[in-house]
């Protein structure tokens, strides 16, 4: 037997069966449906990273083609070739050559669509309608937005949401029997927290805890994913809102330095934090407009310690002024 000691688990447990696929059943059953007819429209997969998306599409190929699934499948990733010449060459040479192996058509795959450009767009639509008879088209994409409107007309689109807590917890779970993993409860709620409905962060986060010990919790959970616990951000958070700027910095400070929390992340974790806390209204919306106004200015490459030092010095302004 191969050794995978060194396998990527999300690759591992990948599903590859529709019915393996967790937290997205109305989507699977209709997907279901097509392979026991036997025929498939185009398709546009829409929602985060990690829900499913890819495998699903996948499976799907499998299930339609059996064995032979690898000779009528192609997956292209839209990212890597943005322009018109993907179009009019890859995907172009693919959709006009016939299936292989009996099949009645062939599927291709196409990932970021969403990365094309309008113009590659425009003839990615020309192509779909003509070769629909020998190929069909699977596009996926974060935001659905993105895609010209003559392509969605084309497609039965379906949208993947954030996968749920049950759905996370069931599949850690499984891995963690798999892998002979002691994980304790309250681990499985910090990769679950961590992931925010993303299995392939989920996965990820047990796989790095699984390399330091086989034993896991908590504590350890957040440290190998360079993540704050929600009581870290709570402390940040209470410090900031009673005008203690000291302590708050001093806080901010062990988060950015000693625990190697990247800006960015700390700050979707505070919004994460702040449209739950019971705050008055005025107070939140400053707060979290002061969250957007930073992370923009670190998107354009402000100095990350300047700006995260200056929202907290926000935080403890807007305090100040709606208590008095």
């Amino acid at each position: 037997m191969m050794d995978d000691s060194h396998t990527i688990w999300i690759e591992k447990y990948r599903p590859q069966k529709l019915a393996d696929i967790v937290g997205q059943n109305e989507i699977i059953e209709r997907l279901e449906s097509y392979v026991k007819s036997g025929n498939l429209p185009h398709l546009l997969f829409t929602g985060s990273a990690g829900v499913g998306k890819t495998t699903a599409a996948v499976a799907l190929a499998r299930e339609f083609f059996g064995e032979s699934w690898h000779m009528n499948f192609r997956e292209l990733n839209a990212s890597d070739e943005r322009g018109i010449d993907v179009v009019r060459n890859q995907i172009k040479q693919f959709a006009r050559t016939s299936p292989l192996e009996g099949a009645t058509f062939k599927i291709l795959f196409l990932d970021e669509a969403d990365a094309l450009t309008p113009d590659a767009q425009a003839a990615l639509r020309r192509t779909m309608e003509s070769y629909a008879q020998t190929c069909r088209f699977i596009l996926s994409c974060n935001y659905s937005s993105k895609i010209i409107d003559p392509i969605q007309s084309r497609c039965a689109i379906y949208r993947f949401r954030a996968l749920g807590r049950d759905a996370v917890k069931e599949e850690i779970h499984r891995i963690a029997t798999q892998e002979s993993l002691t994980i304790q409860e309250d681990a499985i709620d910090a990769i679950i927290y961590i992931a925010q409905g993303d299995m392939r962060k989920a996965i990820n986060a047990l796989q790095g805890a699984a390399i330091i010990s086989r034993e896991i919790d908590e504590k350890m959970v957040y440290a190998i994913t360079a993540t704050a616990r929600p009581d870290e951000i709570d402390e940040l958070l209470d410090l900031s809102l009673k005008g203690d700027f000291e302590g708050a910095e001093a806080v901010l400070q062990k988060l950015l330095q000693e625990r190697g929390i990247a800006p960015n992340e700390l700050i979707t974790q505070c919004y994460r934090v702040l449209v739950r806390r019971p705050l008055d209204q005025g107070l939140r919306v400053a707060l979290i407009d002061q969250l957007g106004v930073t992370d923009f200015r670190l998107s354009e490459g402000a100095n990350s310690e300047i700006q995260m030092e200056a929202l907290i010095a926000g935080f403890v302004m807007l305090s100040r002024k709606y208590s008095s």
